[in-house]
Formats: structure tokens, sequence, C-alpha cells
């Protein structure tokens, strides 16, 4: 009975996730006059189709780079696995976070499968978690920069200002997640308990050997920086395919972390329609059409989404269970706090 209500609720969760994607995009189009879809959609002459290749290659490197960064979390935390392994399982998370229309996210896949294959639930929950707040850091950090390397995007008023505030808002959350998560009080106290409390522990524990060895921590921001210049990368190549001549270097250095933190807010399916409407307020102001915005955070979408689907064989078969059968994730530490 619980478990058809948690189904039933999960479904309901999905539908309404879906329909407020819906929602965001038919309102960006009601705000434009007289639609032109040339603008939607890019023509294909051997120049597009190039810097579509070229973005998708660096979309795909980022999985790779993405892995690597979590790797360097697992080795600092004393859990030694090897990178391909690793890669599979982050390929099997992007594909249900990409592609599959389920509210299951990616990290709860990488955390039942390597929890599986490590028997450390708490160490490998921390791991990602960490992984994910590192982001935290270096998101609003090439933010910054951006704004420093251009000064007229200092000056774009709503865009410029929105961009500060999502910078400065997700380092407050950091700031208040590591005090919380590395006092002695607060998090230290979980670190000997069991049941969830003990997921807890697990990060403060992760978090104290980065402390002691900030060479590690060093690496793994180093890789989330190289990650973000990567994406950055491939936005500006879908930027060349889609002919938007107005979008620079700095300008996606500025505003695509900030879309990228947008973006993941729970109310949408994969970021759709915030996605959208958030490069419509960054990039109206630099003379990029709503109809452009729009079609770039549709393509970025679709680069995610194309680059995603290697990850249907990783899903379907999972190398480290008797004979690659096929699975569904079980229950993972997110769950078990539920």
């Amino acid at each position: 009975m619980k478990t058809q209500s948690t189904e039933r609720k999960r479904r309901v969760v999905l539908f309404a996730r879906v329909a407020v994607s819906l929602a965001f995009l038919a309102f960006l189009f009601t705000q434009v006059d007289d639609v032109d879809p040339s603008r939607l959609v890019p023509s294909w002459t051997l120049s597009t189709i190039l810097w579509l290749m070229g973005a998708a290659v660096l979309t795909f490197v980022g999985i790779g780079l993405s892995t690597m960064r979590w790797h360097q979390v697992l080795t600092a935390m004393g859990i030694h696995t090897r990178w391909r392994h690793l890669f599979s399982h982050y390929l099997a998370g992007q594909f249900i976070s990409n592609v599959l229309p389920t509210t299951i996210g990616g990290d709860v896949v990488r955390v039942t499968r390597l929890s599986r294959e490590s028997g450390h639930s708490p160490n490998t929950f921390a791991s990602v978690v960490l992984e994910r707040l590192s982001g935290w850091l270096v998101l609003p950090l090439i933010t910054f920069v951006g704004l420093l390397l251009n000064p007229g995007l200092r000056e774009l008023g709503r865009a410029t200002a929105l961009a500060v505030a999502v910078a400065a808002a997700t380092l407050c959350g950091l700031a208040l997640v590591l005090v919380a998560v590395a006092n002695e009080r607060l998090g230290g106290r979980f670190a000997a308990k069991e049941g969830w409390t003990r997921f807890a522990g697990a990060v403060h524990l992760g978090l104290d050997k980065f402390r002691r060895h900030p060479s590690a921590a060093a690496w793994v921001i180093a890789a989330g920086v190289l990650y973000q210049l990567v994406m950055v990368g491939a936005a500006l190549m879908a930027t060349q395919a889609l002919d938007i001549d107005p979008v620079g270097p700095t300008a996606l250095l500025a505003f695509l972390p900030a879309v990228l933190v947008i973006q993941v807010l729970p109310i949408g399916i994969s970021g759709l329609g915030l996605r959208e409407a958030a490069f419509v307020i960054f990039l109206g102001p630099l003379g990029v059409s709503t109809e452009q915005a729009i079609a770039l955070g549709l393509c970025l979408y679709l680069l995610n989404l194309v680059t995603s689907l290697p990850g249907a064989h990783a899903f379907a078969f999972d190398p480290r269970r008797p004979g690659g059968r096929r699975g569904r994730p079980g229950r993972t530490p997110s769950e078990a706090v539920a």
C-alpha cells in the first residue's frame, strides 16, 4: 500500500513538473508578438552542423570531467574505484536525469550503484553531496570573473542584478551548509550514529578530510572549474550554430553559471522553461531576441539529451551485477530518509 502511494505521488509530482515547464515555455512565446520560426531553428549549413557537433563533443567531454571530479572526491575520502566504472555510473545517471520521464534523479542512481559496488553507502552518498557542493563554489566565482573581465556586463540592469543575486545566494547557501556540516555539535555528532543520521555524519567526515588535505580539495575545485569552462565552450559553439552574434565568451562566463543554478530548481522537468526564461532575461539586454534566447536554451537541452543517450546501455546493464542484469534503482540513502 505504501509503495503504491509513493508511486502515485511520484507520478503526480512528475505531471506537475512537466506542466510547469510547458507553462513557462508557453508564457515566453506569448511575449513574442510575431514568432519567427527561422530564429528558433538554425539554417542547416555545413558550418551549423560542425558547430553543433563540436558543442555535442564538448558536452560529452564535460561528463567525463564531472566523473573526474567525483573520482577526486572519492579518492580523498579513501574510496578507490576505477574511473571507467564511475563513468558508467555517471552516464546511467545522466540518462535517468535527461532522457527518462522520472522524478528519480541521476544522483540516486550513482549512489545506489556505487554503494553496492563499494559497500560504503554513507561515504558514497557523501561523495556525491561534496561533489555537488564544489559546484556551488565554482559557478558563482565564474560569474564574478565574467563580470570583472567585461565592465559593460555590469551595467545591464536587471540581468546584472539577477546574476549577482544568484551568485551571492549560492555562495551564502554553500557557507551555511558548510558551517552546519563542519560544526562538531551539528555535523560531528552524527558521525557515530546509525540510521539516516550517519549520512550527514559521513558528509561531515568527508569535509573534515578535505580540511586536513587542502591539496585534495584544490584538485576537486580545479576539475570543477575545467568542467564549467568546457560547458561555456559548448554554449559558445551553440550560439555560433544559431548565429547569435552579440553573445561572446565573457557574457557566457557571467550569465551561464546563473542559468545552470536556476535550471536545477525542482519546479520543472530537466530545467525546461526555467533555462529558457533565464536566457531571455540575461541575453535580452545584449540584443538577443526572445526567439533566439529560447532557441539557445532548447539547443543546450537537446545537446544534453543527445549526449545522455549512451547512458541507456549503462543504465540497462550494470556490469557489477551478476550477468550484467537489467536493474532498477533500489532503496537509496535519499529514499531511506524520506
